[in-house]
């Protein structure tokens, strides 16, 4: 795929919190198969969670566990909170990228399905709460991602920016980009591996980066 060419600096970017600012994997991972095995389920590989794992628990855990799934969710949220602090790990170059962003006259959010409580709890262990107006995380909306309800509560801090082509929403998975589409807004993918044709129809991303540092030099350029 090759990206296309956005000449205008952005108002604002949105973006997603796992797996696009920090690695978040192997947490995910291994709180997931906790839940599973504790639930009389089979675990799941490492492949099988990132492929699946892309709503919220509100959202997939009724579908997963049926009426159980109170029950998985605390079981979840009780091993992932034990855990997840020790196990963050930004993303290559997304220092430099938000620091960047920080000295321009853009508007920074994040919109994540990870609990909005344990999103910001990360964002202020990691000293980047400093970084974005709202941090918006599964439960703040009154749907989740990618109901549009979550970005326009993302943009809720802004003034004079409604959702459209001016704000990207910056994320690496489907659910990002559905997003994105719903709400108006320019879907900016980004992860190692380049999309494969029609991988993501009907909401395909308008650019694809590698990775942050190449998302960096594509904003310096403009």
């Amino acid at each position: 795929m090759t990206s296309v060419e956005l000449n205008d600096r952005p108002k604002a970017l949105l973006f997603d919190w796992d797996n696009t600012l920090v690695d978040s994997w192997a947490v995910i991972h291994a709180a997931l198969n906790h839940t599973l095995t504790t639930m009389g389920h089979d675990p799941w590989s490492r492949a099988e969670t990132e492929m699946r794992a892309r709503a919220s628990l509100r959202d997939s855990f009724p579908t997963l566990f049926g009426d159980d799934w109170p029950r998985a969710e605390k079981l979840f949220y009780d091993h992932f909170s034990a855990i997840h602090l020790s196990h963050l790990t930004p993303m290559p170059g997304v220092m430099e990228l938000l620091e960047y962003l920080a000295g321009l006259p853009v508007y920074l959010a994040v919109v994540s399905n990870k609990r909005g409580t344990f999103l910001r709890k990360e964002a202020e262990h990691l000293g980047w709460s400093r970084y974005f107006s709202v941090l918006a995380g599964a439960g703040d909306a009154a749907r989740d991602k990618p109901a549009s309800d979550h970005v326009e509560l993302a943009l809720g801090g802004a003034t004079g920016i409604v959702a459209g082509p001016d704000v990207w929403f910056v994320g690496d998975t489907d659910i990002d980009l559905r997003c994105a589409h719903l709400a108006g807004c320019t879907p900016v993918l980004i992860r190692a591996a380049e999309p494969a044709a029609g991988e993501f129809d009907p909401h395909p991303p308008a650019l694809y980066q590698p990775d942050c540092q190449s998302l960096l030099a594509y904003l310096q350029r403009l």
